[in-house]
């Protein structure tokens, strides 16, 4: 890669007179920075500050070619880990202040996921080779985040550089005095005795067994960290004490403790409620709650359907009588928690209603308990079926009939509205006989004949059910088409005549009213259950002969 004159930028000198000491040399040619190599089974360099030979810097690892180095700053004191972070690329890590750094190959990167990384520095390689000659620092892009240390930066990035360089030559540079075209290859001597087998590692047993079978099942990705499998290996005490040690990570919120066979259900409860002994005996459960949620038979899976067999045998009578039997579950996972989960809750069934009478709050709560409810007596299959086809009967009668009360709601609502004279019905009254006088409208002032007779409070007050009749009309008299001509009484009769069911014009005064002169009174009627008559007494003449002759008279 090409670098730019104008930017910080550092050559690396190899001395000739010692081949373990490393110059860094800037564009003026200053000397800035010193690199030895401490001899030695174990890796470890030194930088050092060349005008005042401080120690800056020391790396130390198990070989130039380990994976994890630990980098030691100096005044002020701080410890770095170089890590190699590739799989087949290379990349090596490391953490400064808030941020994180890479090296890929010939560049370093800040990394800001999920923002693309940003390069901080620029090295020059041969070809082909991991022989850093110059290295080039990006001070525009450094100055673009909050870094504090800038020096102690540099000096991180140049070390971590130069032992790269280090294990690069480790890797190329071959052993002196041997080359591979020279090294003997050294003849097997057949009484030589077989190299002894070191002796195989003693078992792990208790709580550290299974701690190592909860690794082994973890890393071949068959559970999670946090959930044990009890198997018939251990004992109910070293599951409980690796259960507690989990539930005391402040990591874990909740575990889970599961069977791996039907014959290690008893074994899981026995280590749940050792478990939580522990807990107990140690004082967390009191400062800490632990929910509790239990799941059963979780491994059943429903078996592929074939095609459809008509069994035509009669039923196994030992089937029956076992199929109401308790059945021990296959299998139980319980769930031990630090803090609620409402979709672990058991889903509560309810056998049977109340009325809201009997729940609400009006109503005062009884001092008795009540009696508990009485088992129901077992049935037969034949006795269930025909159960259960009565039921289904009744409920197909109650949709028939649901059917049909709808379809008459819809012709009654379908049915032609009344004519638009005539006046809408009354809901509140009693509906129409056939009865005449159900027809008959009783006046305000007289007695209706279905009227309670009144209490005897009332006896001397008629006033109550009584009113005064209906006063004359303010409109002018009529002109009538015939001159009024005197009855059997002296007074004039009207154009129909006059009589008890007449229209008369003159009609009798009750009691305590004075006689009504003439005009036009409208006529009443008594009483509904008095006869009419249609035609009026007149002497046997009508209204025309009776005018003639008063005509002829005058």
């Amino acid at each position: 890669m090409s670098l730019d004159q104008n930017l910080y930028t550092l050559n690396f000198s190899q001395r000739e007179d010692d081949r373990n000491v490393v110059d860094l040399i800037d564009s003026n040619g200053v000397l800035q920075y010193t690199k030895r190599r401490i001899p030695g089974n174990e890796y470890k360099i030194e930088m050092y500050d060349p005008l005042s030979e401080g120690l800056l810097a020391t790396v130390s690892a198990p070989a130039a070619t380990s994976k994890h180095k630990t980098l030691q700053l100096y005044n002020p004191d701080l410890v770095v880990e170089l890590k190699y972070t590739g799989t087949i690329t290379f990349k090596w890590g490391f953490k400064w202040e808030d941020n994180d750094f890479e090296w890929r190959r010939e560049e370093c990167y800040i990394l800001r996921k999920p923002d693309p990384a940003v390069l901080v520095a620029v090295t020059k390689e041969p070809p082909g080779r991991l022989q850093t000659r110059t290295v080039q620092l990006l001070d525009y892009n450094l100055n673009r985040f909050d870094i504090s240390d800038r020096k102690g930066l540099e000096i991180v990035v140049l070390t971590a550089l130069l032992t790269f360089q280090d294990s690069n030559e480790v890797y190329h540079t071959p052993r002196e005095g041997s080359t591979p075209a020279a090294t003997p290859t050294p003849a097997p001597t057949p009484a030589s005795e077989p190299p002894t087998v070191p002796p195989r590692p003693e078992p792990r047993q208790g709580v550290e067994r299974v701690a190592e079978m909860h690794a082994i099942r973890t890393a071949h990705g068959d559970g999670e960290a946090n959930e044990i499998e009890v198997w018939e290996e251990c004992s109910i005490e070293d599951y409980a004490h690796y259960a507690e040690r989990l539930l005391n990570d402040e990591a874990m919120l909740f575990i889970t403790i599961r069977s791996s066979s039907a014959d290690q259900v008893p074994k899981v409860l026995r280590v749940v409620e050792e478990t939580k002994r522990l807990r107990h005996k140690s004082g967390v459960a009191e400062e800490e709650e632990l929910y509790q949620y239990v799941i059963y038979d979780t491994d059943k899976t429903t078996p592929r359907k074939g095609p459809k067999r008509i069994n035509l045998n009669d039923p196994d009578p030992k089937k029956g009588k076992d199929k109401g039997k308790y059945a021990p579950p296959t299998s139980l996972t319980v769930h031990l928690s630090k803090i609620d989960m409402p979709e672990l809750r058991p889903k509560s069934t309810l056998t049977g209603s109340r009325r809201p009478s009997e729940t609400g709050s009006g109503r005062a709560a009884s001092s008795e308990r009540s009696p508990p409810p009485v088992p129901a007596p077992e049935i037969s299959d034949k006795e269930r079926r025909r159960i259960e086809k009565e039921r289904q009967k009744a409920e197909r009668e109650r949709e028939r009939e649901a059917k049909k009360n709808k379809k008459t709601k819809g012709k009654e609502s379908a049915s032609p509205p009344p004519p638009s004279g005539t006046p809408p019905p009354h809901r509140l009254a009693k509906p129409s006989s056939s009865s005449p006088f159900s027809s008959y409208h009783t006046p305000s002032f007289q007695t209706h004949p279905y009227q309670p007779s009144p209490s005897p409070s009332q006896l001397n007050n008629p006033m109550v059910y009584t009113a005064p009749p209906p006063p004359p009309p303010r409109h002018p008299r009529p002109v009538s088409m015939a001159f009024p001509m005197p009855d059997g009484t002296g007074r004039p009769q009207s154009f129909y005549g006059s009589g008890p069911m007449g229209y008369n014009a003159f009609p009798e005064p009750m009691d305590g009213q004075a006689p009504v002169g003439s005009g036009y009174q409208p006529g009443y009627v008594s009483s509904p259950q008095e006869t009419s008559s249609s035609y009026p007494p007149s002497g046997g003449k009508g209204p025309v002969s009776a005018l003639l002759e008063m005509w002829s008279k005058h």
